[in-house]
């Protein structure tokens, strides 16, 4: 059984990704890695950064982001599509640029890849998520944010990254990841693991920078300008008090960032949510009602890219 990592990311450094600690993260359990590096800013050294990384089994993909495929976020998929489309494994696992895998799952996913190889009917492993928010000690559990996603798939010529790269399908015929017909979902099993995503912690100035980032290739580049032009220049996470707490380790791979955390004076704690601002979707009434329903029925309304198999 061979195990392929792949992954994606533009200017990780400059928008405080953790992207060298996602790779390194899964490396262990991986035969080869494959990661399609986005020509950066002059400022920016994440090449060089996961140059560093200096594992024989790295191999970086240079490629140029076309402004044509900033739009609704297919840039995202289209570049997984590169990293992924490379790889040589029975199955690959796919990590994003904010993604971290802790050490002590990768003895389980491996056991999983092995134990579901011969099993042609499952196409994909899905994974638990942990979204953190604000800083290191909180994340989100509520109503909204996926609580499962397909993050192993076999490595077959039909699946390729859906919409903005969040998840994977089967496409009959393939022309963009966002085409409405022609496409089926995978067939996945769960793997008991969690994602740790940190795509919400950074510096909140940082984190403005990443939201215009973010949406610049959704919605364009120069919509996206204007938009940020007129918002506060730090991005408020508003009253952690109202999120779960998080009390276990976190990856070794990140002890490093976490320990550069420096951002507690600009983080509120407790307290109402600022007025003067649209409130975040945890905070209005009617997710916090259904993140409270939830807690009985399990997810309502979750977008569901996948079908689950009993194994």
């Amino acid at each position: 059984m061979k195990i392929s990592g792949f992954s994606f990311v533009r200017n990780g450094e400059k928008l405080y990704y953790p992207s060298a600690e996602a790779i390194k993260s899964i490396l262990p359990i991986c035969d080869e890695f494959v990661v399609a590096v986005g020509k950066g800013d002059e400022d920016d050294h994440t090449r060089e950064l996961i140059a560093a990384i200096n594992d024989p089994k790295l191999r970086i993909i240079d490629t140029v982001w076309e402004e044509k495929y900033c739009h609704r976020g297919m840039i995202n998929s289209y570049q997984t599509d590169i990293a992924m489309k490379a790889c040589s494994g029975d199955w690959l696992f796919y990590v994003q640029a904010d993604e971290v895998v802790h050490e002590k799952y990768l003895p389980t996913i491996k056991a999983r890849c092995e134990e579901l190889l011969p099993d042609s009917e499952v196409e994909g492993l899905l994974f638990s998520y942990k979204h953190f928010w604000g800083d290191y000690k909180h994340y989100q559990g509520g109503h909204g944010w996926y609580p499962w996603e397909i993050r192993i798939v076999r490595n077959l010529p039909n699946i390729h990254s859906y919409q903005s790269a969040q998840s994977f399908r089967w496409f009959e015929h393939y022309d963009n990841p966002r085409q409405e017909t022609g496409t089926r979902k995978l067939r996945v099993a769960k793997v008991d693991a969690y994602i740790y995503h940190y795509g919400w912690v950074r510096p909140p100035h940082l984190m403005q920078n990443k939201r215009r980032a973010l949406d610049s290739v959704h919605w364009g580049k120069a919509r996206a300008e204007a938009h940020y032009s007129a918002v506060p220049q730090y991005f408020d996470y508003g009253p952690l008090d109202r999120l779960k707490t998080f009390d276990e380790s976190h990856p070794a791979v990140m002890m490093d960032m976490i320990s550069r955390f420096d951002w507690a004076d600009k983080l509120q704690y407790k307290g109402k949510p600022n007025p003067g601002r649209q409130p975040h979707k945890h905070e209005k009434p009617g997710i916090r009602l259904l993140s409270l329903l939830e807690k009985i029925t399990g997810p309502v309304g979750t977008f569901k890219n996948y079908i689950e198999l009993k194994r």
